[in-house]
């Protein structure tokens, strides 16, 4: 209590800012090793901040994971004075730092990161421990790392505690994305190959010489394909003159010539092909898929094909994070999830109520023929909001759909700002800049982003921001995330909800005759509760799939780790 009166008070003479009562409730929560669910514009920043004084105050080193690295280098410099006052010191590991400057920033009492740096560092520092590992190991590990790794101190000086910002995206979103550490494994002529694959993929007849599986994301060759590949002449490598990885390397190339799409599943720029993450919506950089696949769309995109990698050693953030002493984190949806943060992490949920009551205004949902009749409906509400002096943030779920949206707002002569993987340089300009009086924002996610949409007085007056949601998630509390930038800390604001019919989620779980009967009866656009429900049936049949398969996953995982440590106890 007395650390806490103290970080209290630091807070207020280093920064003039006063916590109220909710944001030492969510650090309390945080102290107890659980996770606080606090709305949007409620102050996560500031509640994480005492969690991780007091804690420091304690002798416990502390990781604070924020969303993006702009995010732990503003925290970590907004709040030095607060920590200092504390006599704590402070630092981020961002990107580009070597291991010298990482291993100094990891030995402050708090360090902001993202959980990708801190996943990749100890990936890193995993090549350098050898305590567990048999003569052999060491020397295939020593000769898959290369010379100098193994004699490097680590970065890393334990996990003690990590208090994780957005814990959802980090633990449920991103729970099982492969981290892998990997190295240059391409061999002499591997370009020519993929070329070649990628070519002869473009030849092959559907259906006859392939097939597809039922999501279309997977590829199989029949008897009549690969006896096409018998055209392809031998190479002298044995493993790319080997049958099976040729017809393995055709099926990658389909999959990218077929599945993989330009501005939905990634998109390219002046460094290449960048990977679009599902959830924040922004450029993955760094991120790559493996075995050739990443090469394969390159080499289909015209840009120049990057060498293949080889996997020296991989993590899951659900597995990385159960290795922490302590574990705690905030985000504004949890309390859907909340089941699979019991099972999978052993976290509790707890709800931060906000300081005053909500004031938002929530249309019903309305389901338009096709997405091109919704965009022309979105682009006149759009209007109609933003001549009043209010401003309207508009939610879409691809690149594509975002531009498509874009090119109908400037045909009408709307001004308007577009965020999406192929512009995020600038997100937190772009975003401090949505609250303006009459401005119109288009962006494919606002997950993880970080900073708050700031209304001007006038804005306030007229009824404040107007958000509409024109995609849909596997997981209602992504939709939530978004509609929640409506009437942040008790300001006024309204949410629309405006889908089409060919939006991917409702053809995979609606039948054909259920939408046209509803389109047929009702009208463009339909504004039944019956749609809604449809939505939400969609959802949680998606996520019960992905709840039952992550949490027996999990509790494999959760009994090799005790299993691991307790042998480490006996040692």
């Amino acid at each position: 209590m007395e650390a806490f009166l103290l970080a209290t008070s630091a807070m207020r003479l280093a920064l003039g800012y006063s916590p109220h009562r909710q944001q030492l409730l969510a650090a309390r929560v945080l102290l107890d090793d659980r996770l606080a669910e606090m709305a949007t514009g409620e102050g996560k920043t500031a509640a994480i901040a005492l969690a991780a004084a007091v804690a420091a105050l304690g002798r416990t080193p502390v990781h604070v994971v924020t969303a993006n690295d702009y995010l732990a280098q503003r925290d970590a410099q907004q709040l030095r004075a607060f920590f200092g006052l504390l006599q704590l010191r402070v630092d981020c590991v961002t990107q580009p730092m070597d291991a010298a400057a990482r291993r100094r920033a990891y030995g402050r009492h708090v360090t902001y990161c993202t959980a990708k740096e801190l996943a990749f560092d100890y990936l890193r520092d995993g090549l350098a421990r050898t305590g567990d590992q048999s003569a052999l190991e060491q020397r295939a590990r020593r000769a898959g790392a290369g010379p100098g790794v193994l004699t490097q101190a680590p970065v890393l000086r334990g996990l003690c505690m990590a208090i994780i910002d957005e814990a959802d995206t980090v633990l449920i979103d991103e729970a099982r994305v492969p981290l892998v550490l990997a190295q240059d494994d391409a061999v002499a002529g591997e370009g020519e190959f993929y070329q070649a694959a990628l070519a002869l993929a473009r030849r092959l007849a559907p259906q006859q010489d392939y097939q597809g599986d039922a999501d279309g994301k997977r590829f199989v060759l029949t008897a009549a394909g690969r006896a096409r590949l018998s055209q392809w002449p031998v190479a002298a490598h044995p493993l790319l003159g080997h049958r099976s990885h040729r017809e393995a390397t055709v099926e990658l190339a389909l999959a990218a010539l077929l599945a993989l799409q330009r501005d939905h599943d990634y998109v390219v720029r002046a460094e290449g092909v960048l990977l679009i993450d599902e959830t924040t919506g922004r450029a993955a950089v760094g991120r790559a898929w493996s075995r050739g696949l990443h090469q394969l769309v390159e080499l289909k995109e015209g840009v120049a094909a990057t060498r293949r990698n080889s996997t020296v050693n991989q993590i899951t953030f659900q597995r990385f994070f159960p290795r922490y002493l302590r574990l705690a984190g905030a985000s504004g949806t949890l309390a859907e999830a909340a089941g699979e943060f019991r099972q999978v992490y052993r976290l509790g949920v707890v709800r931060i109520p906000p300081r005053t009551a909500p004031r938002v205004t929530r249309s019903p949902a309305r389901l338009y023929g096709d997405s091109a009749g919704l965009w022309q409906a979105v682009a006149d509400e759009a209007a109609t909001v933003a001549a009043t002096g209010r401003p309207v943030l508009i939610g879409t779920g691809t690149v594509a759909q975002s531009q498509a949206l874009s090119q109908v707002l400037q045909g009408r002569g709307l001004p308007h700002q577009v965020l999406n993987a192929r512009q995020d340089q600038g997100e937190s300009e772009l975003i401090g800049q949505a609250g303006r009086a009459g401005a119109i924002t288009v962006a494919t996610s606002m997950a993880g982003r970080g900073t708050d949409i700031v209304l001007e007085p006038s804005v306030v007056d007229r009824g404040g921001l107007h958000v509409i949601l024109c995609q849909l998630n596997a997981s209602a509390r992504i939709d939530r995330q978004f509609l929640g930038r409506a009437g942040r800390q008790g300001q006024p604001g309204s949410t629309a909800v405006m889908i089409a019919a060919d939006f991917p989620l409702l053809q995979q779980w609606c039948p054909r005759y259920w939408m046209e009967t509803l389109l047929r009866f009702g009208g463009p656009p339909v504004l039944l509760g019956a749609t809604v429900r449809l939505v939400q049936t969609a959802e949680s049949l998606t996520q019960k799939k992905q709840r039952v398969t992550l949490c027996h996953v999990a509790e494999a995982e959760h009994r090799e780790l005790t299993f691991s440590r307790q042998m480490h106890h006996e040692k």
